[in-house]
């Protein structure tokens, strides 16, 4: 069963079902039943799932073999096509996602921002049930631990370890994907990049916590000052979150008069 593979196409459908709630909802963008505020509609979110889930792939492909492993895929270069052998970094998944926002935005002259903000609402989504399913498959686990849940993963030798896959899909996933939620009730779809500031940070914070109790990749180990690359990666990811969510509160809501 390939656990990972399943997490993402659930993740994907699941979090288009949850977008296309949030599209129709007009209370979300400042519009009433008898006028509709959304950036966008149901019909073009349908039509930018596939560059999502190719700005995903493509990009969290190309982040991985780029900051975890370059050195062996520059001599196994016919290797980074096999992406049935794992290997995918969040940091480029972002990007790509970014990269898919911006195009398909432009090309259909939609709000770059707004399509961000729904896109990064739902990915919360889709990052639970990734670190789920390195939980099942005994991938990704933490360092060596004596606290009372401490696992020992058949692959990760004897030592019990920190089953950190379930700090990850806690704060990244289910907390994160809360958070925006309650942000969404209380009006931050009206305010274009605050939902994508708020994702960035929040997900820069989860990070370099549960980095805190994760095995560093054995190819890389820790790196300055004993930091790991996720926590590298994740300080530009926050301070982008921070200009994101400046701009979104220094300009006027959506629908204000």
């Amino acid at each position: 069963m390939r656990w990972y593979a399943l997490s993402y196409i659930a993740g994907i459908l699941l979090g288009w079902l949850y977008a296309r709630a949030l599209i129709r909802n007009t209370r979300y963008w400042g519009g009433n039943s008898s006028k509709n505020l959304a950036a966008l509609t149901v019909v073009e979110f349908d039509d930018f799932v596939l560059w999502v889930t190719l700005g995903i792939i493509l990009g969290g492909r190309a982040g991985y073999v780029l900051f975890y492993n370059l050195p062996y895929f520059a001599a196994h270069p016919l290797e980074i096509f096999e992406l049935w052998h794992g290997g995918m970094s969040f940091h480029g998944g972002f990007a790509g996602c970014v990269l898919a926002v911006v195009l398909f935005a432009r090309w259909r002259g939609l709000s770059i921002l707004s399509l961000g903000d729904v896109t990064c609402a739902v990915g919360p989504i889709g990052l639970l049930l990734g670190r789920a399913a390195n939980f099942i498959n005994g991938e990704l686990w933490g360092r060596p631990s004596d606290v009372l849940w401490a696992m020992v993963f058949p692959s990760g030798g004897l030592v019990p370890r920190h089953p950190s896959q379930l700090y990850e899909a806690s704060l990244e996933g289910l907390a994160l994907l809360i958070l925006l939620w309650l942000m969404i009730r209380a009006g931050a779809l009206r305010r274009p990049g605050l939902i994508v500031g708020a994702f960035a940070c929040g997900y820069a914070v989860a990070r370099v916590t549960c980095e805190f109790f994760r095995e560093p990749d054995a190819q890389l180990g820790f790196l300055w000052g004993g930091a790991t690359m996720g926590q590298i990666l994740s300080i530009p990811l926050f301070l982008a979150g921070l200009c994101f969510i400046v701009y979104a509160l220094r300009h006027r809501p959506r629908g204000a008069a």
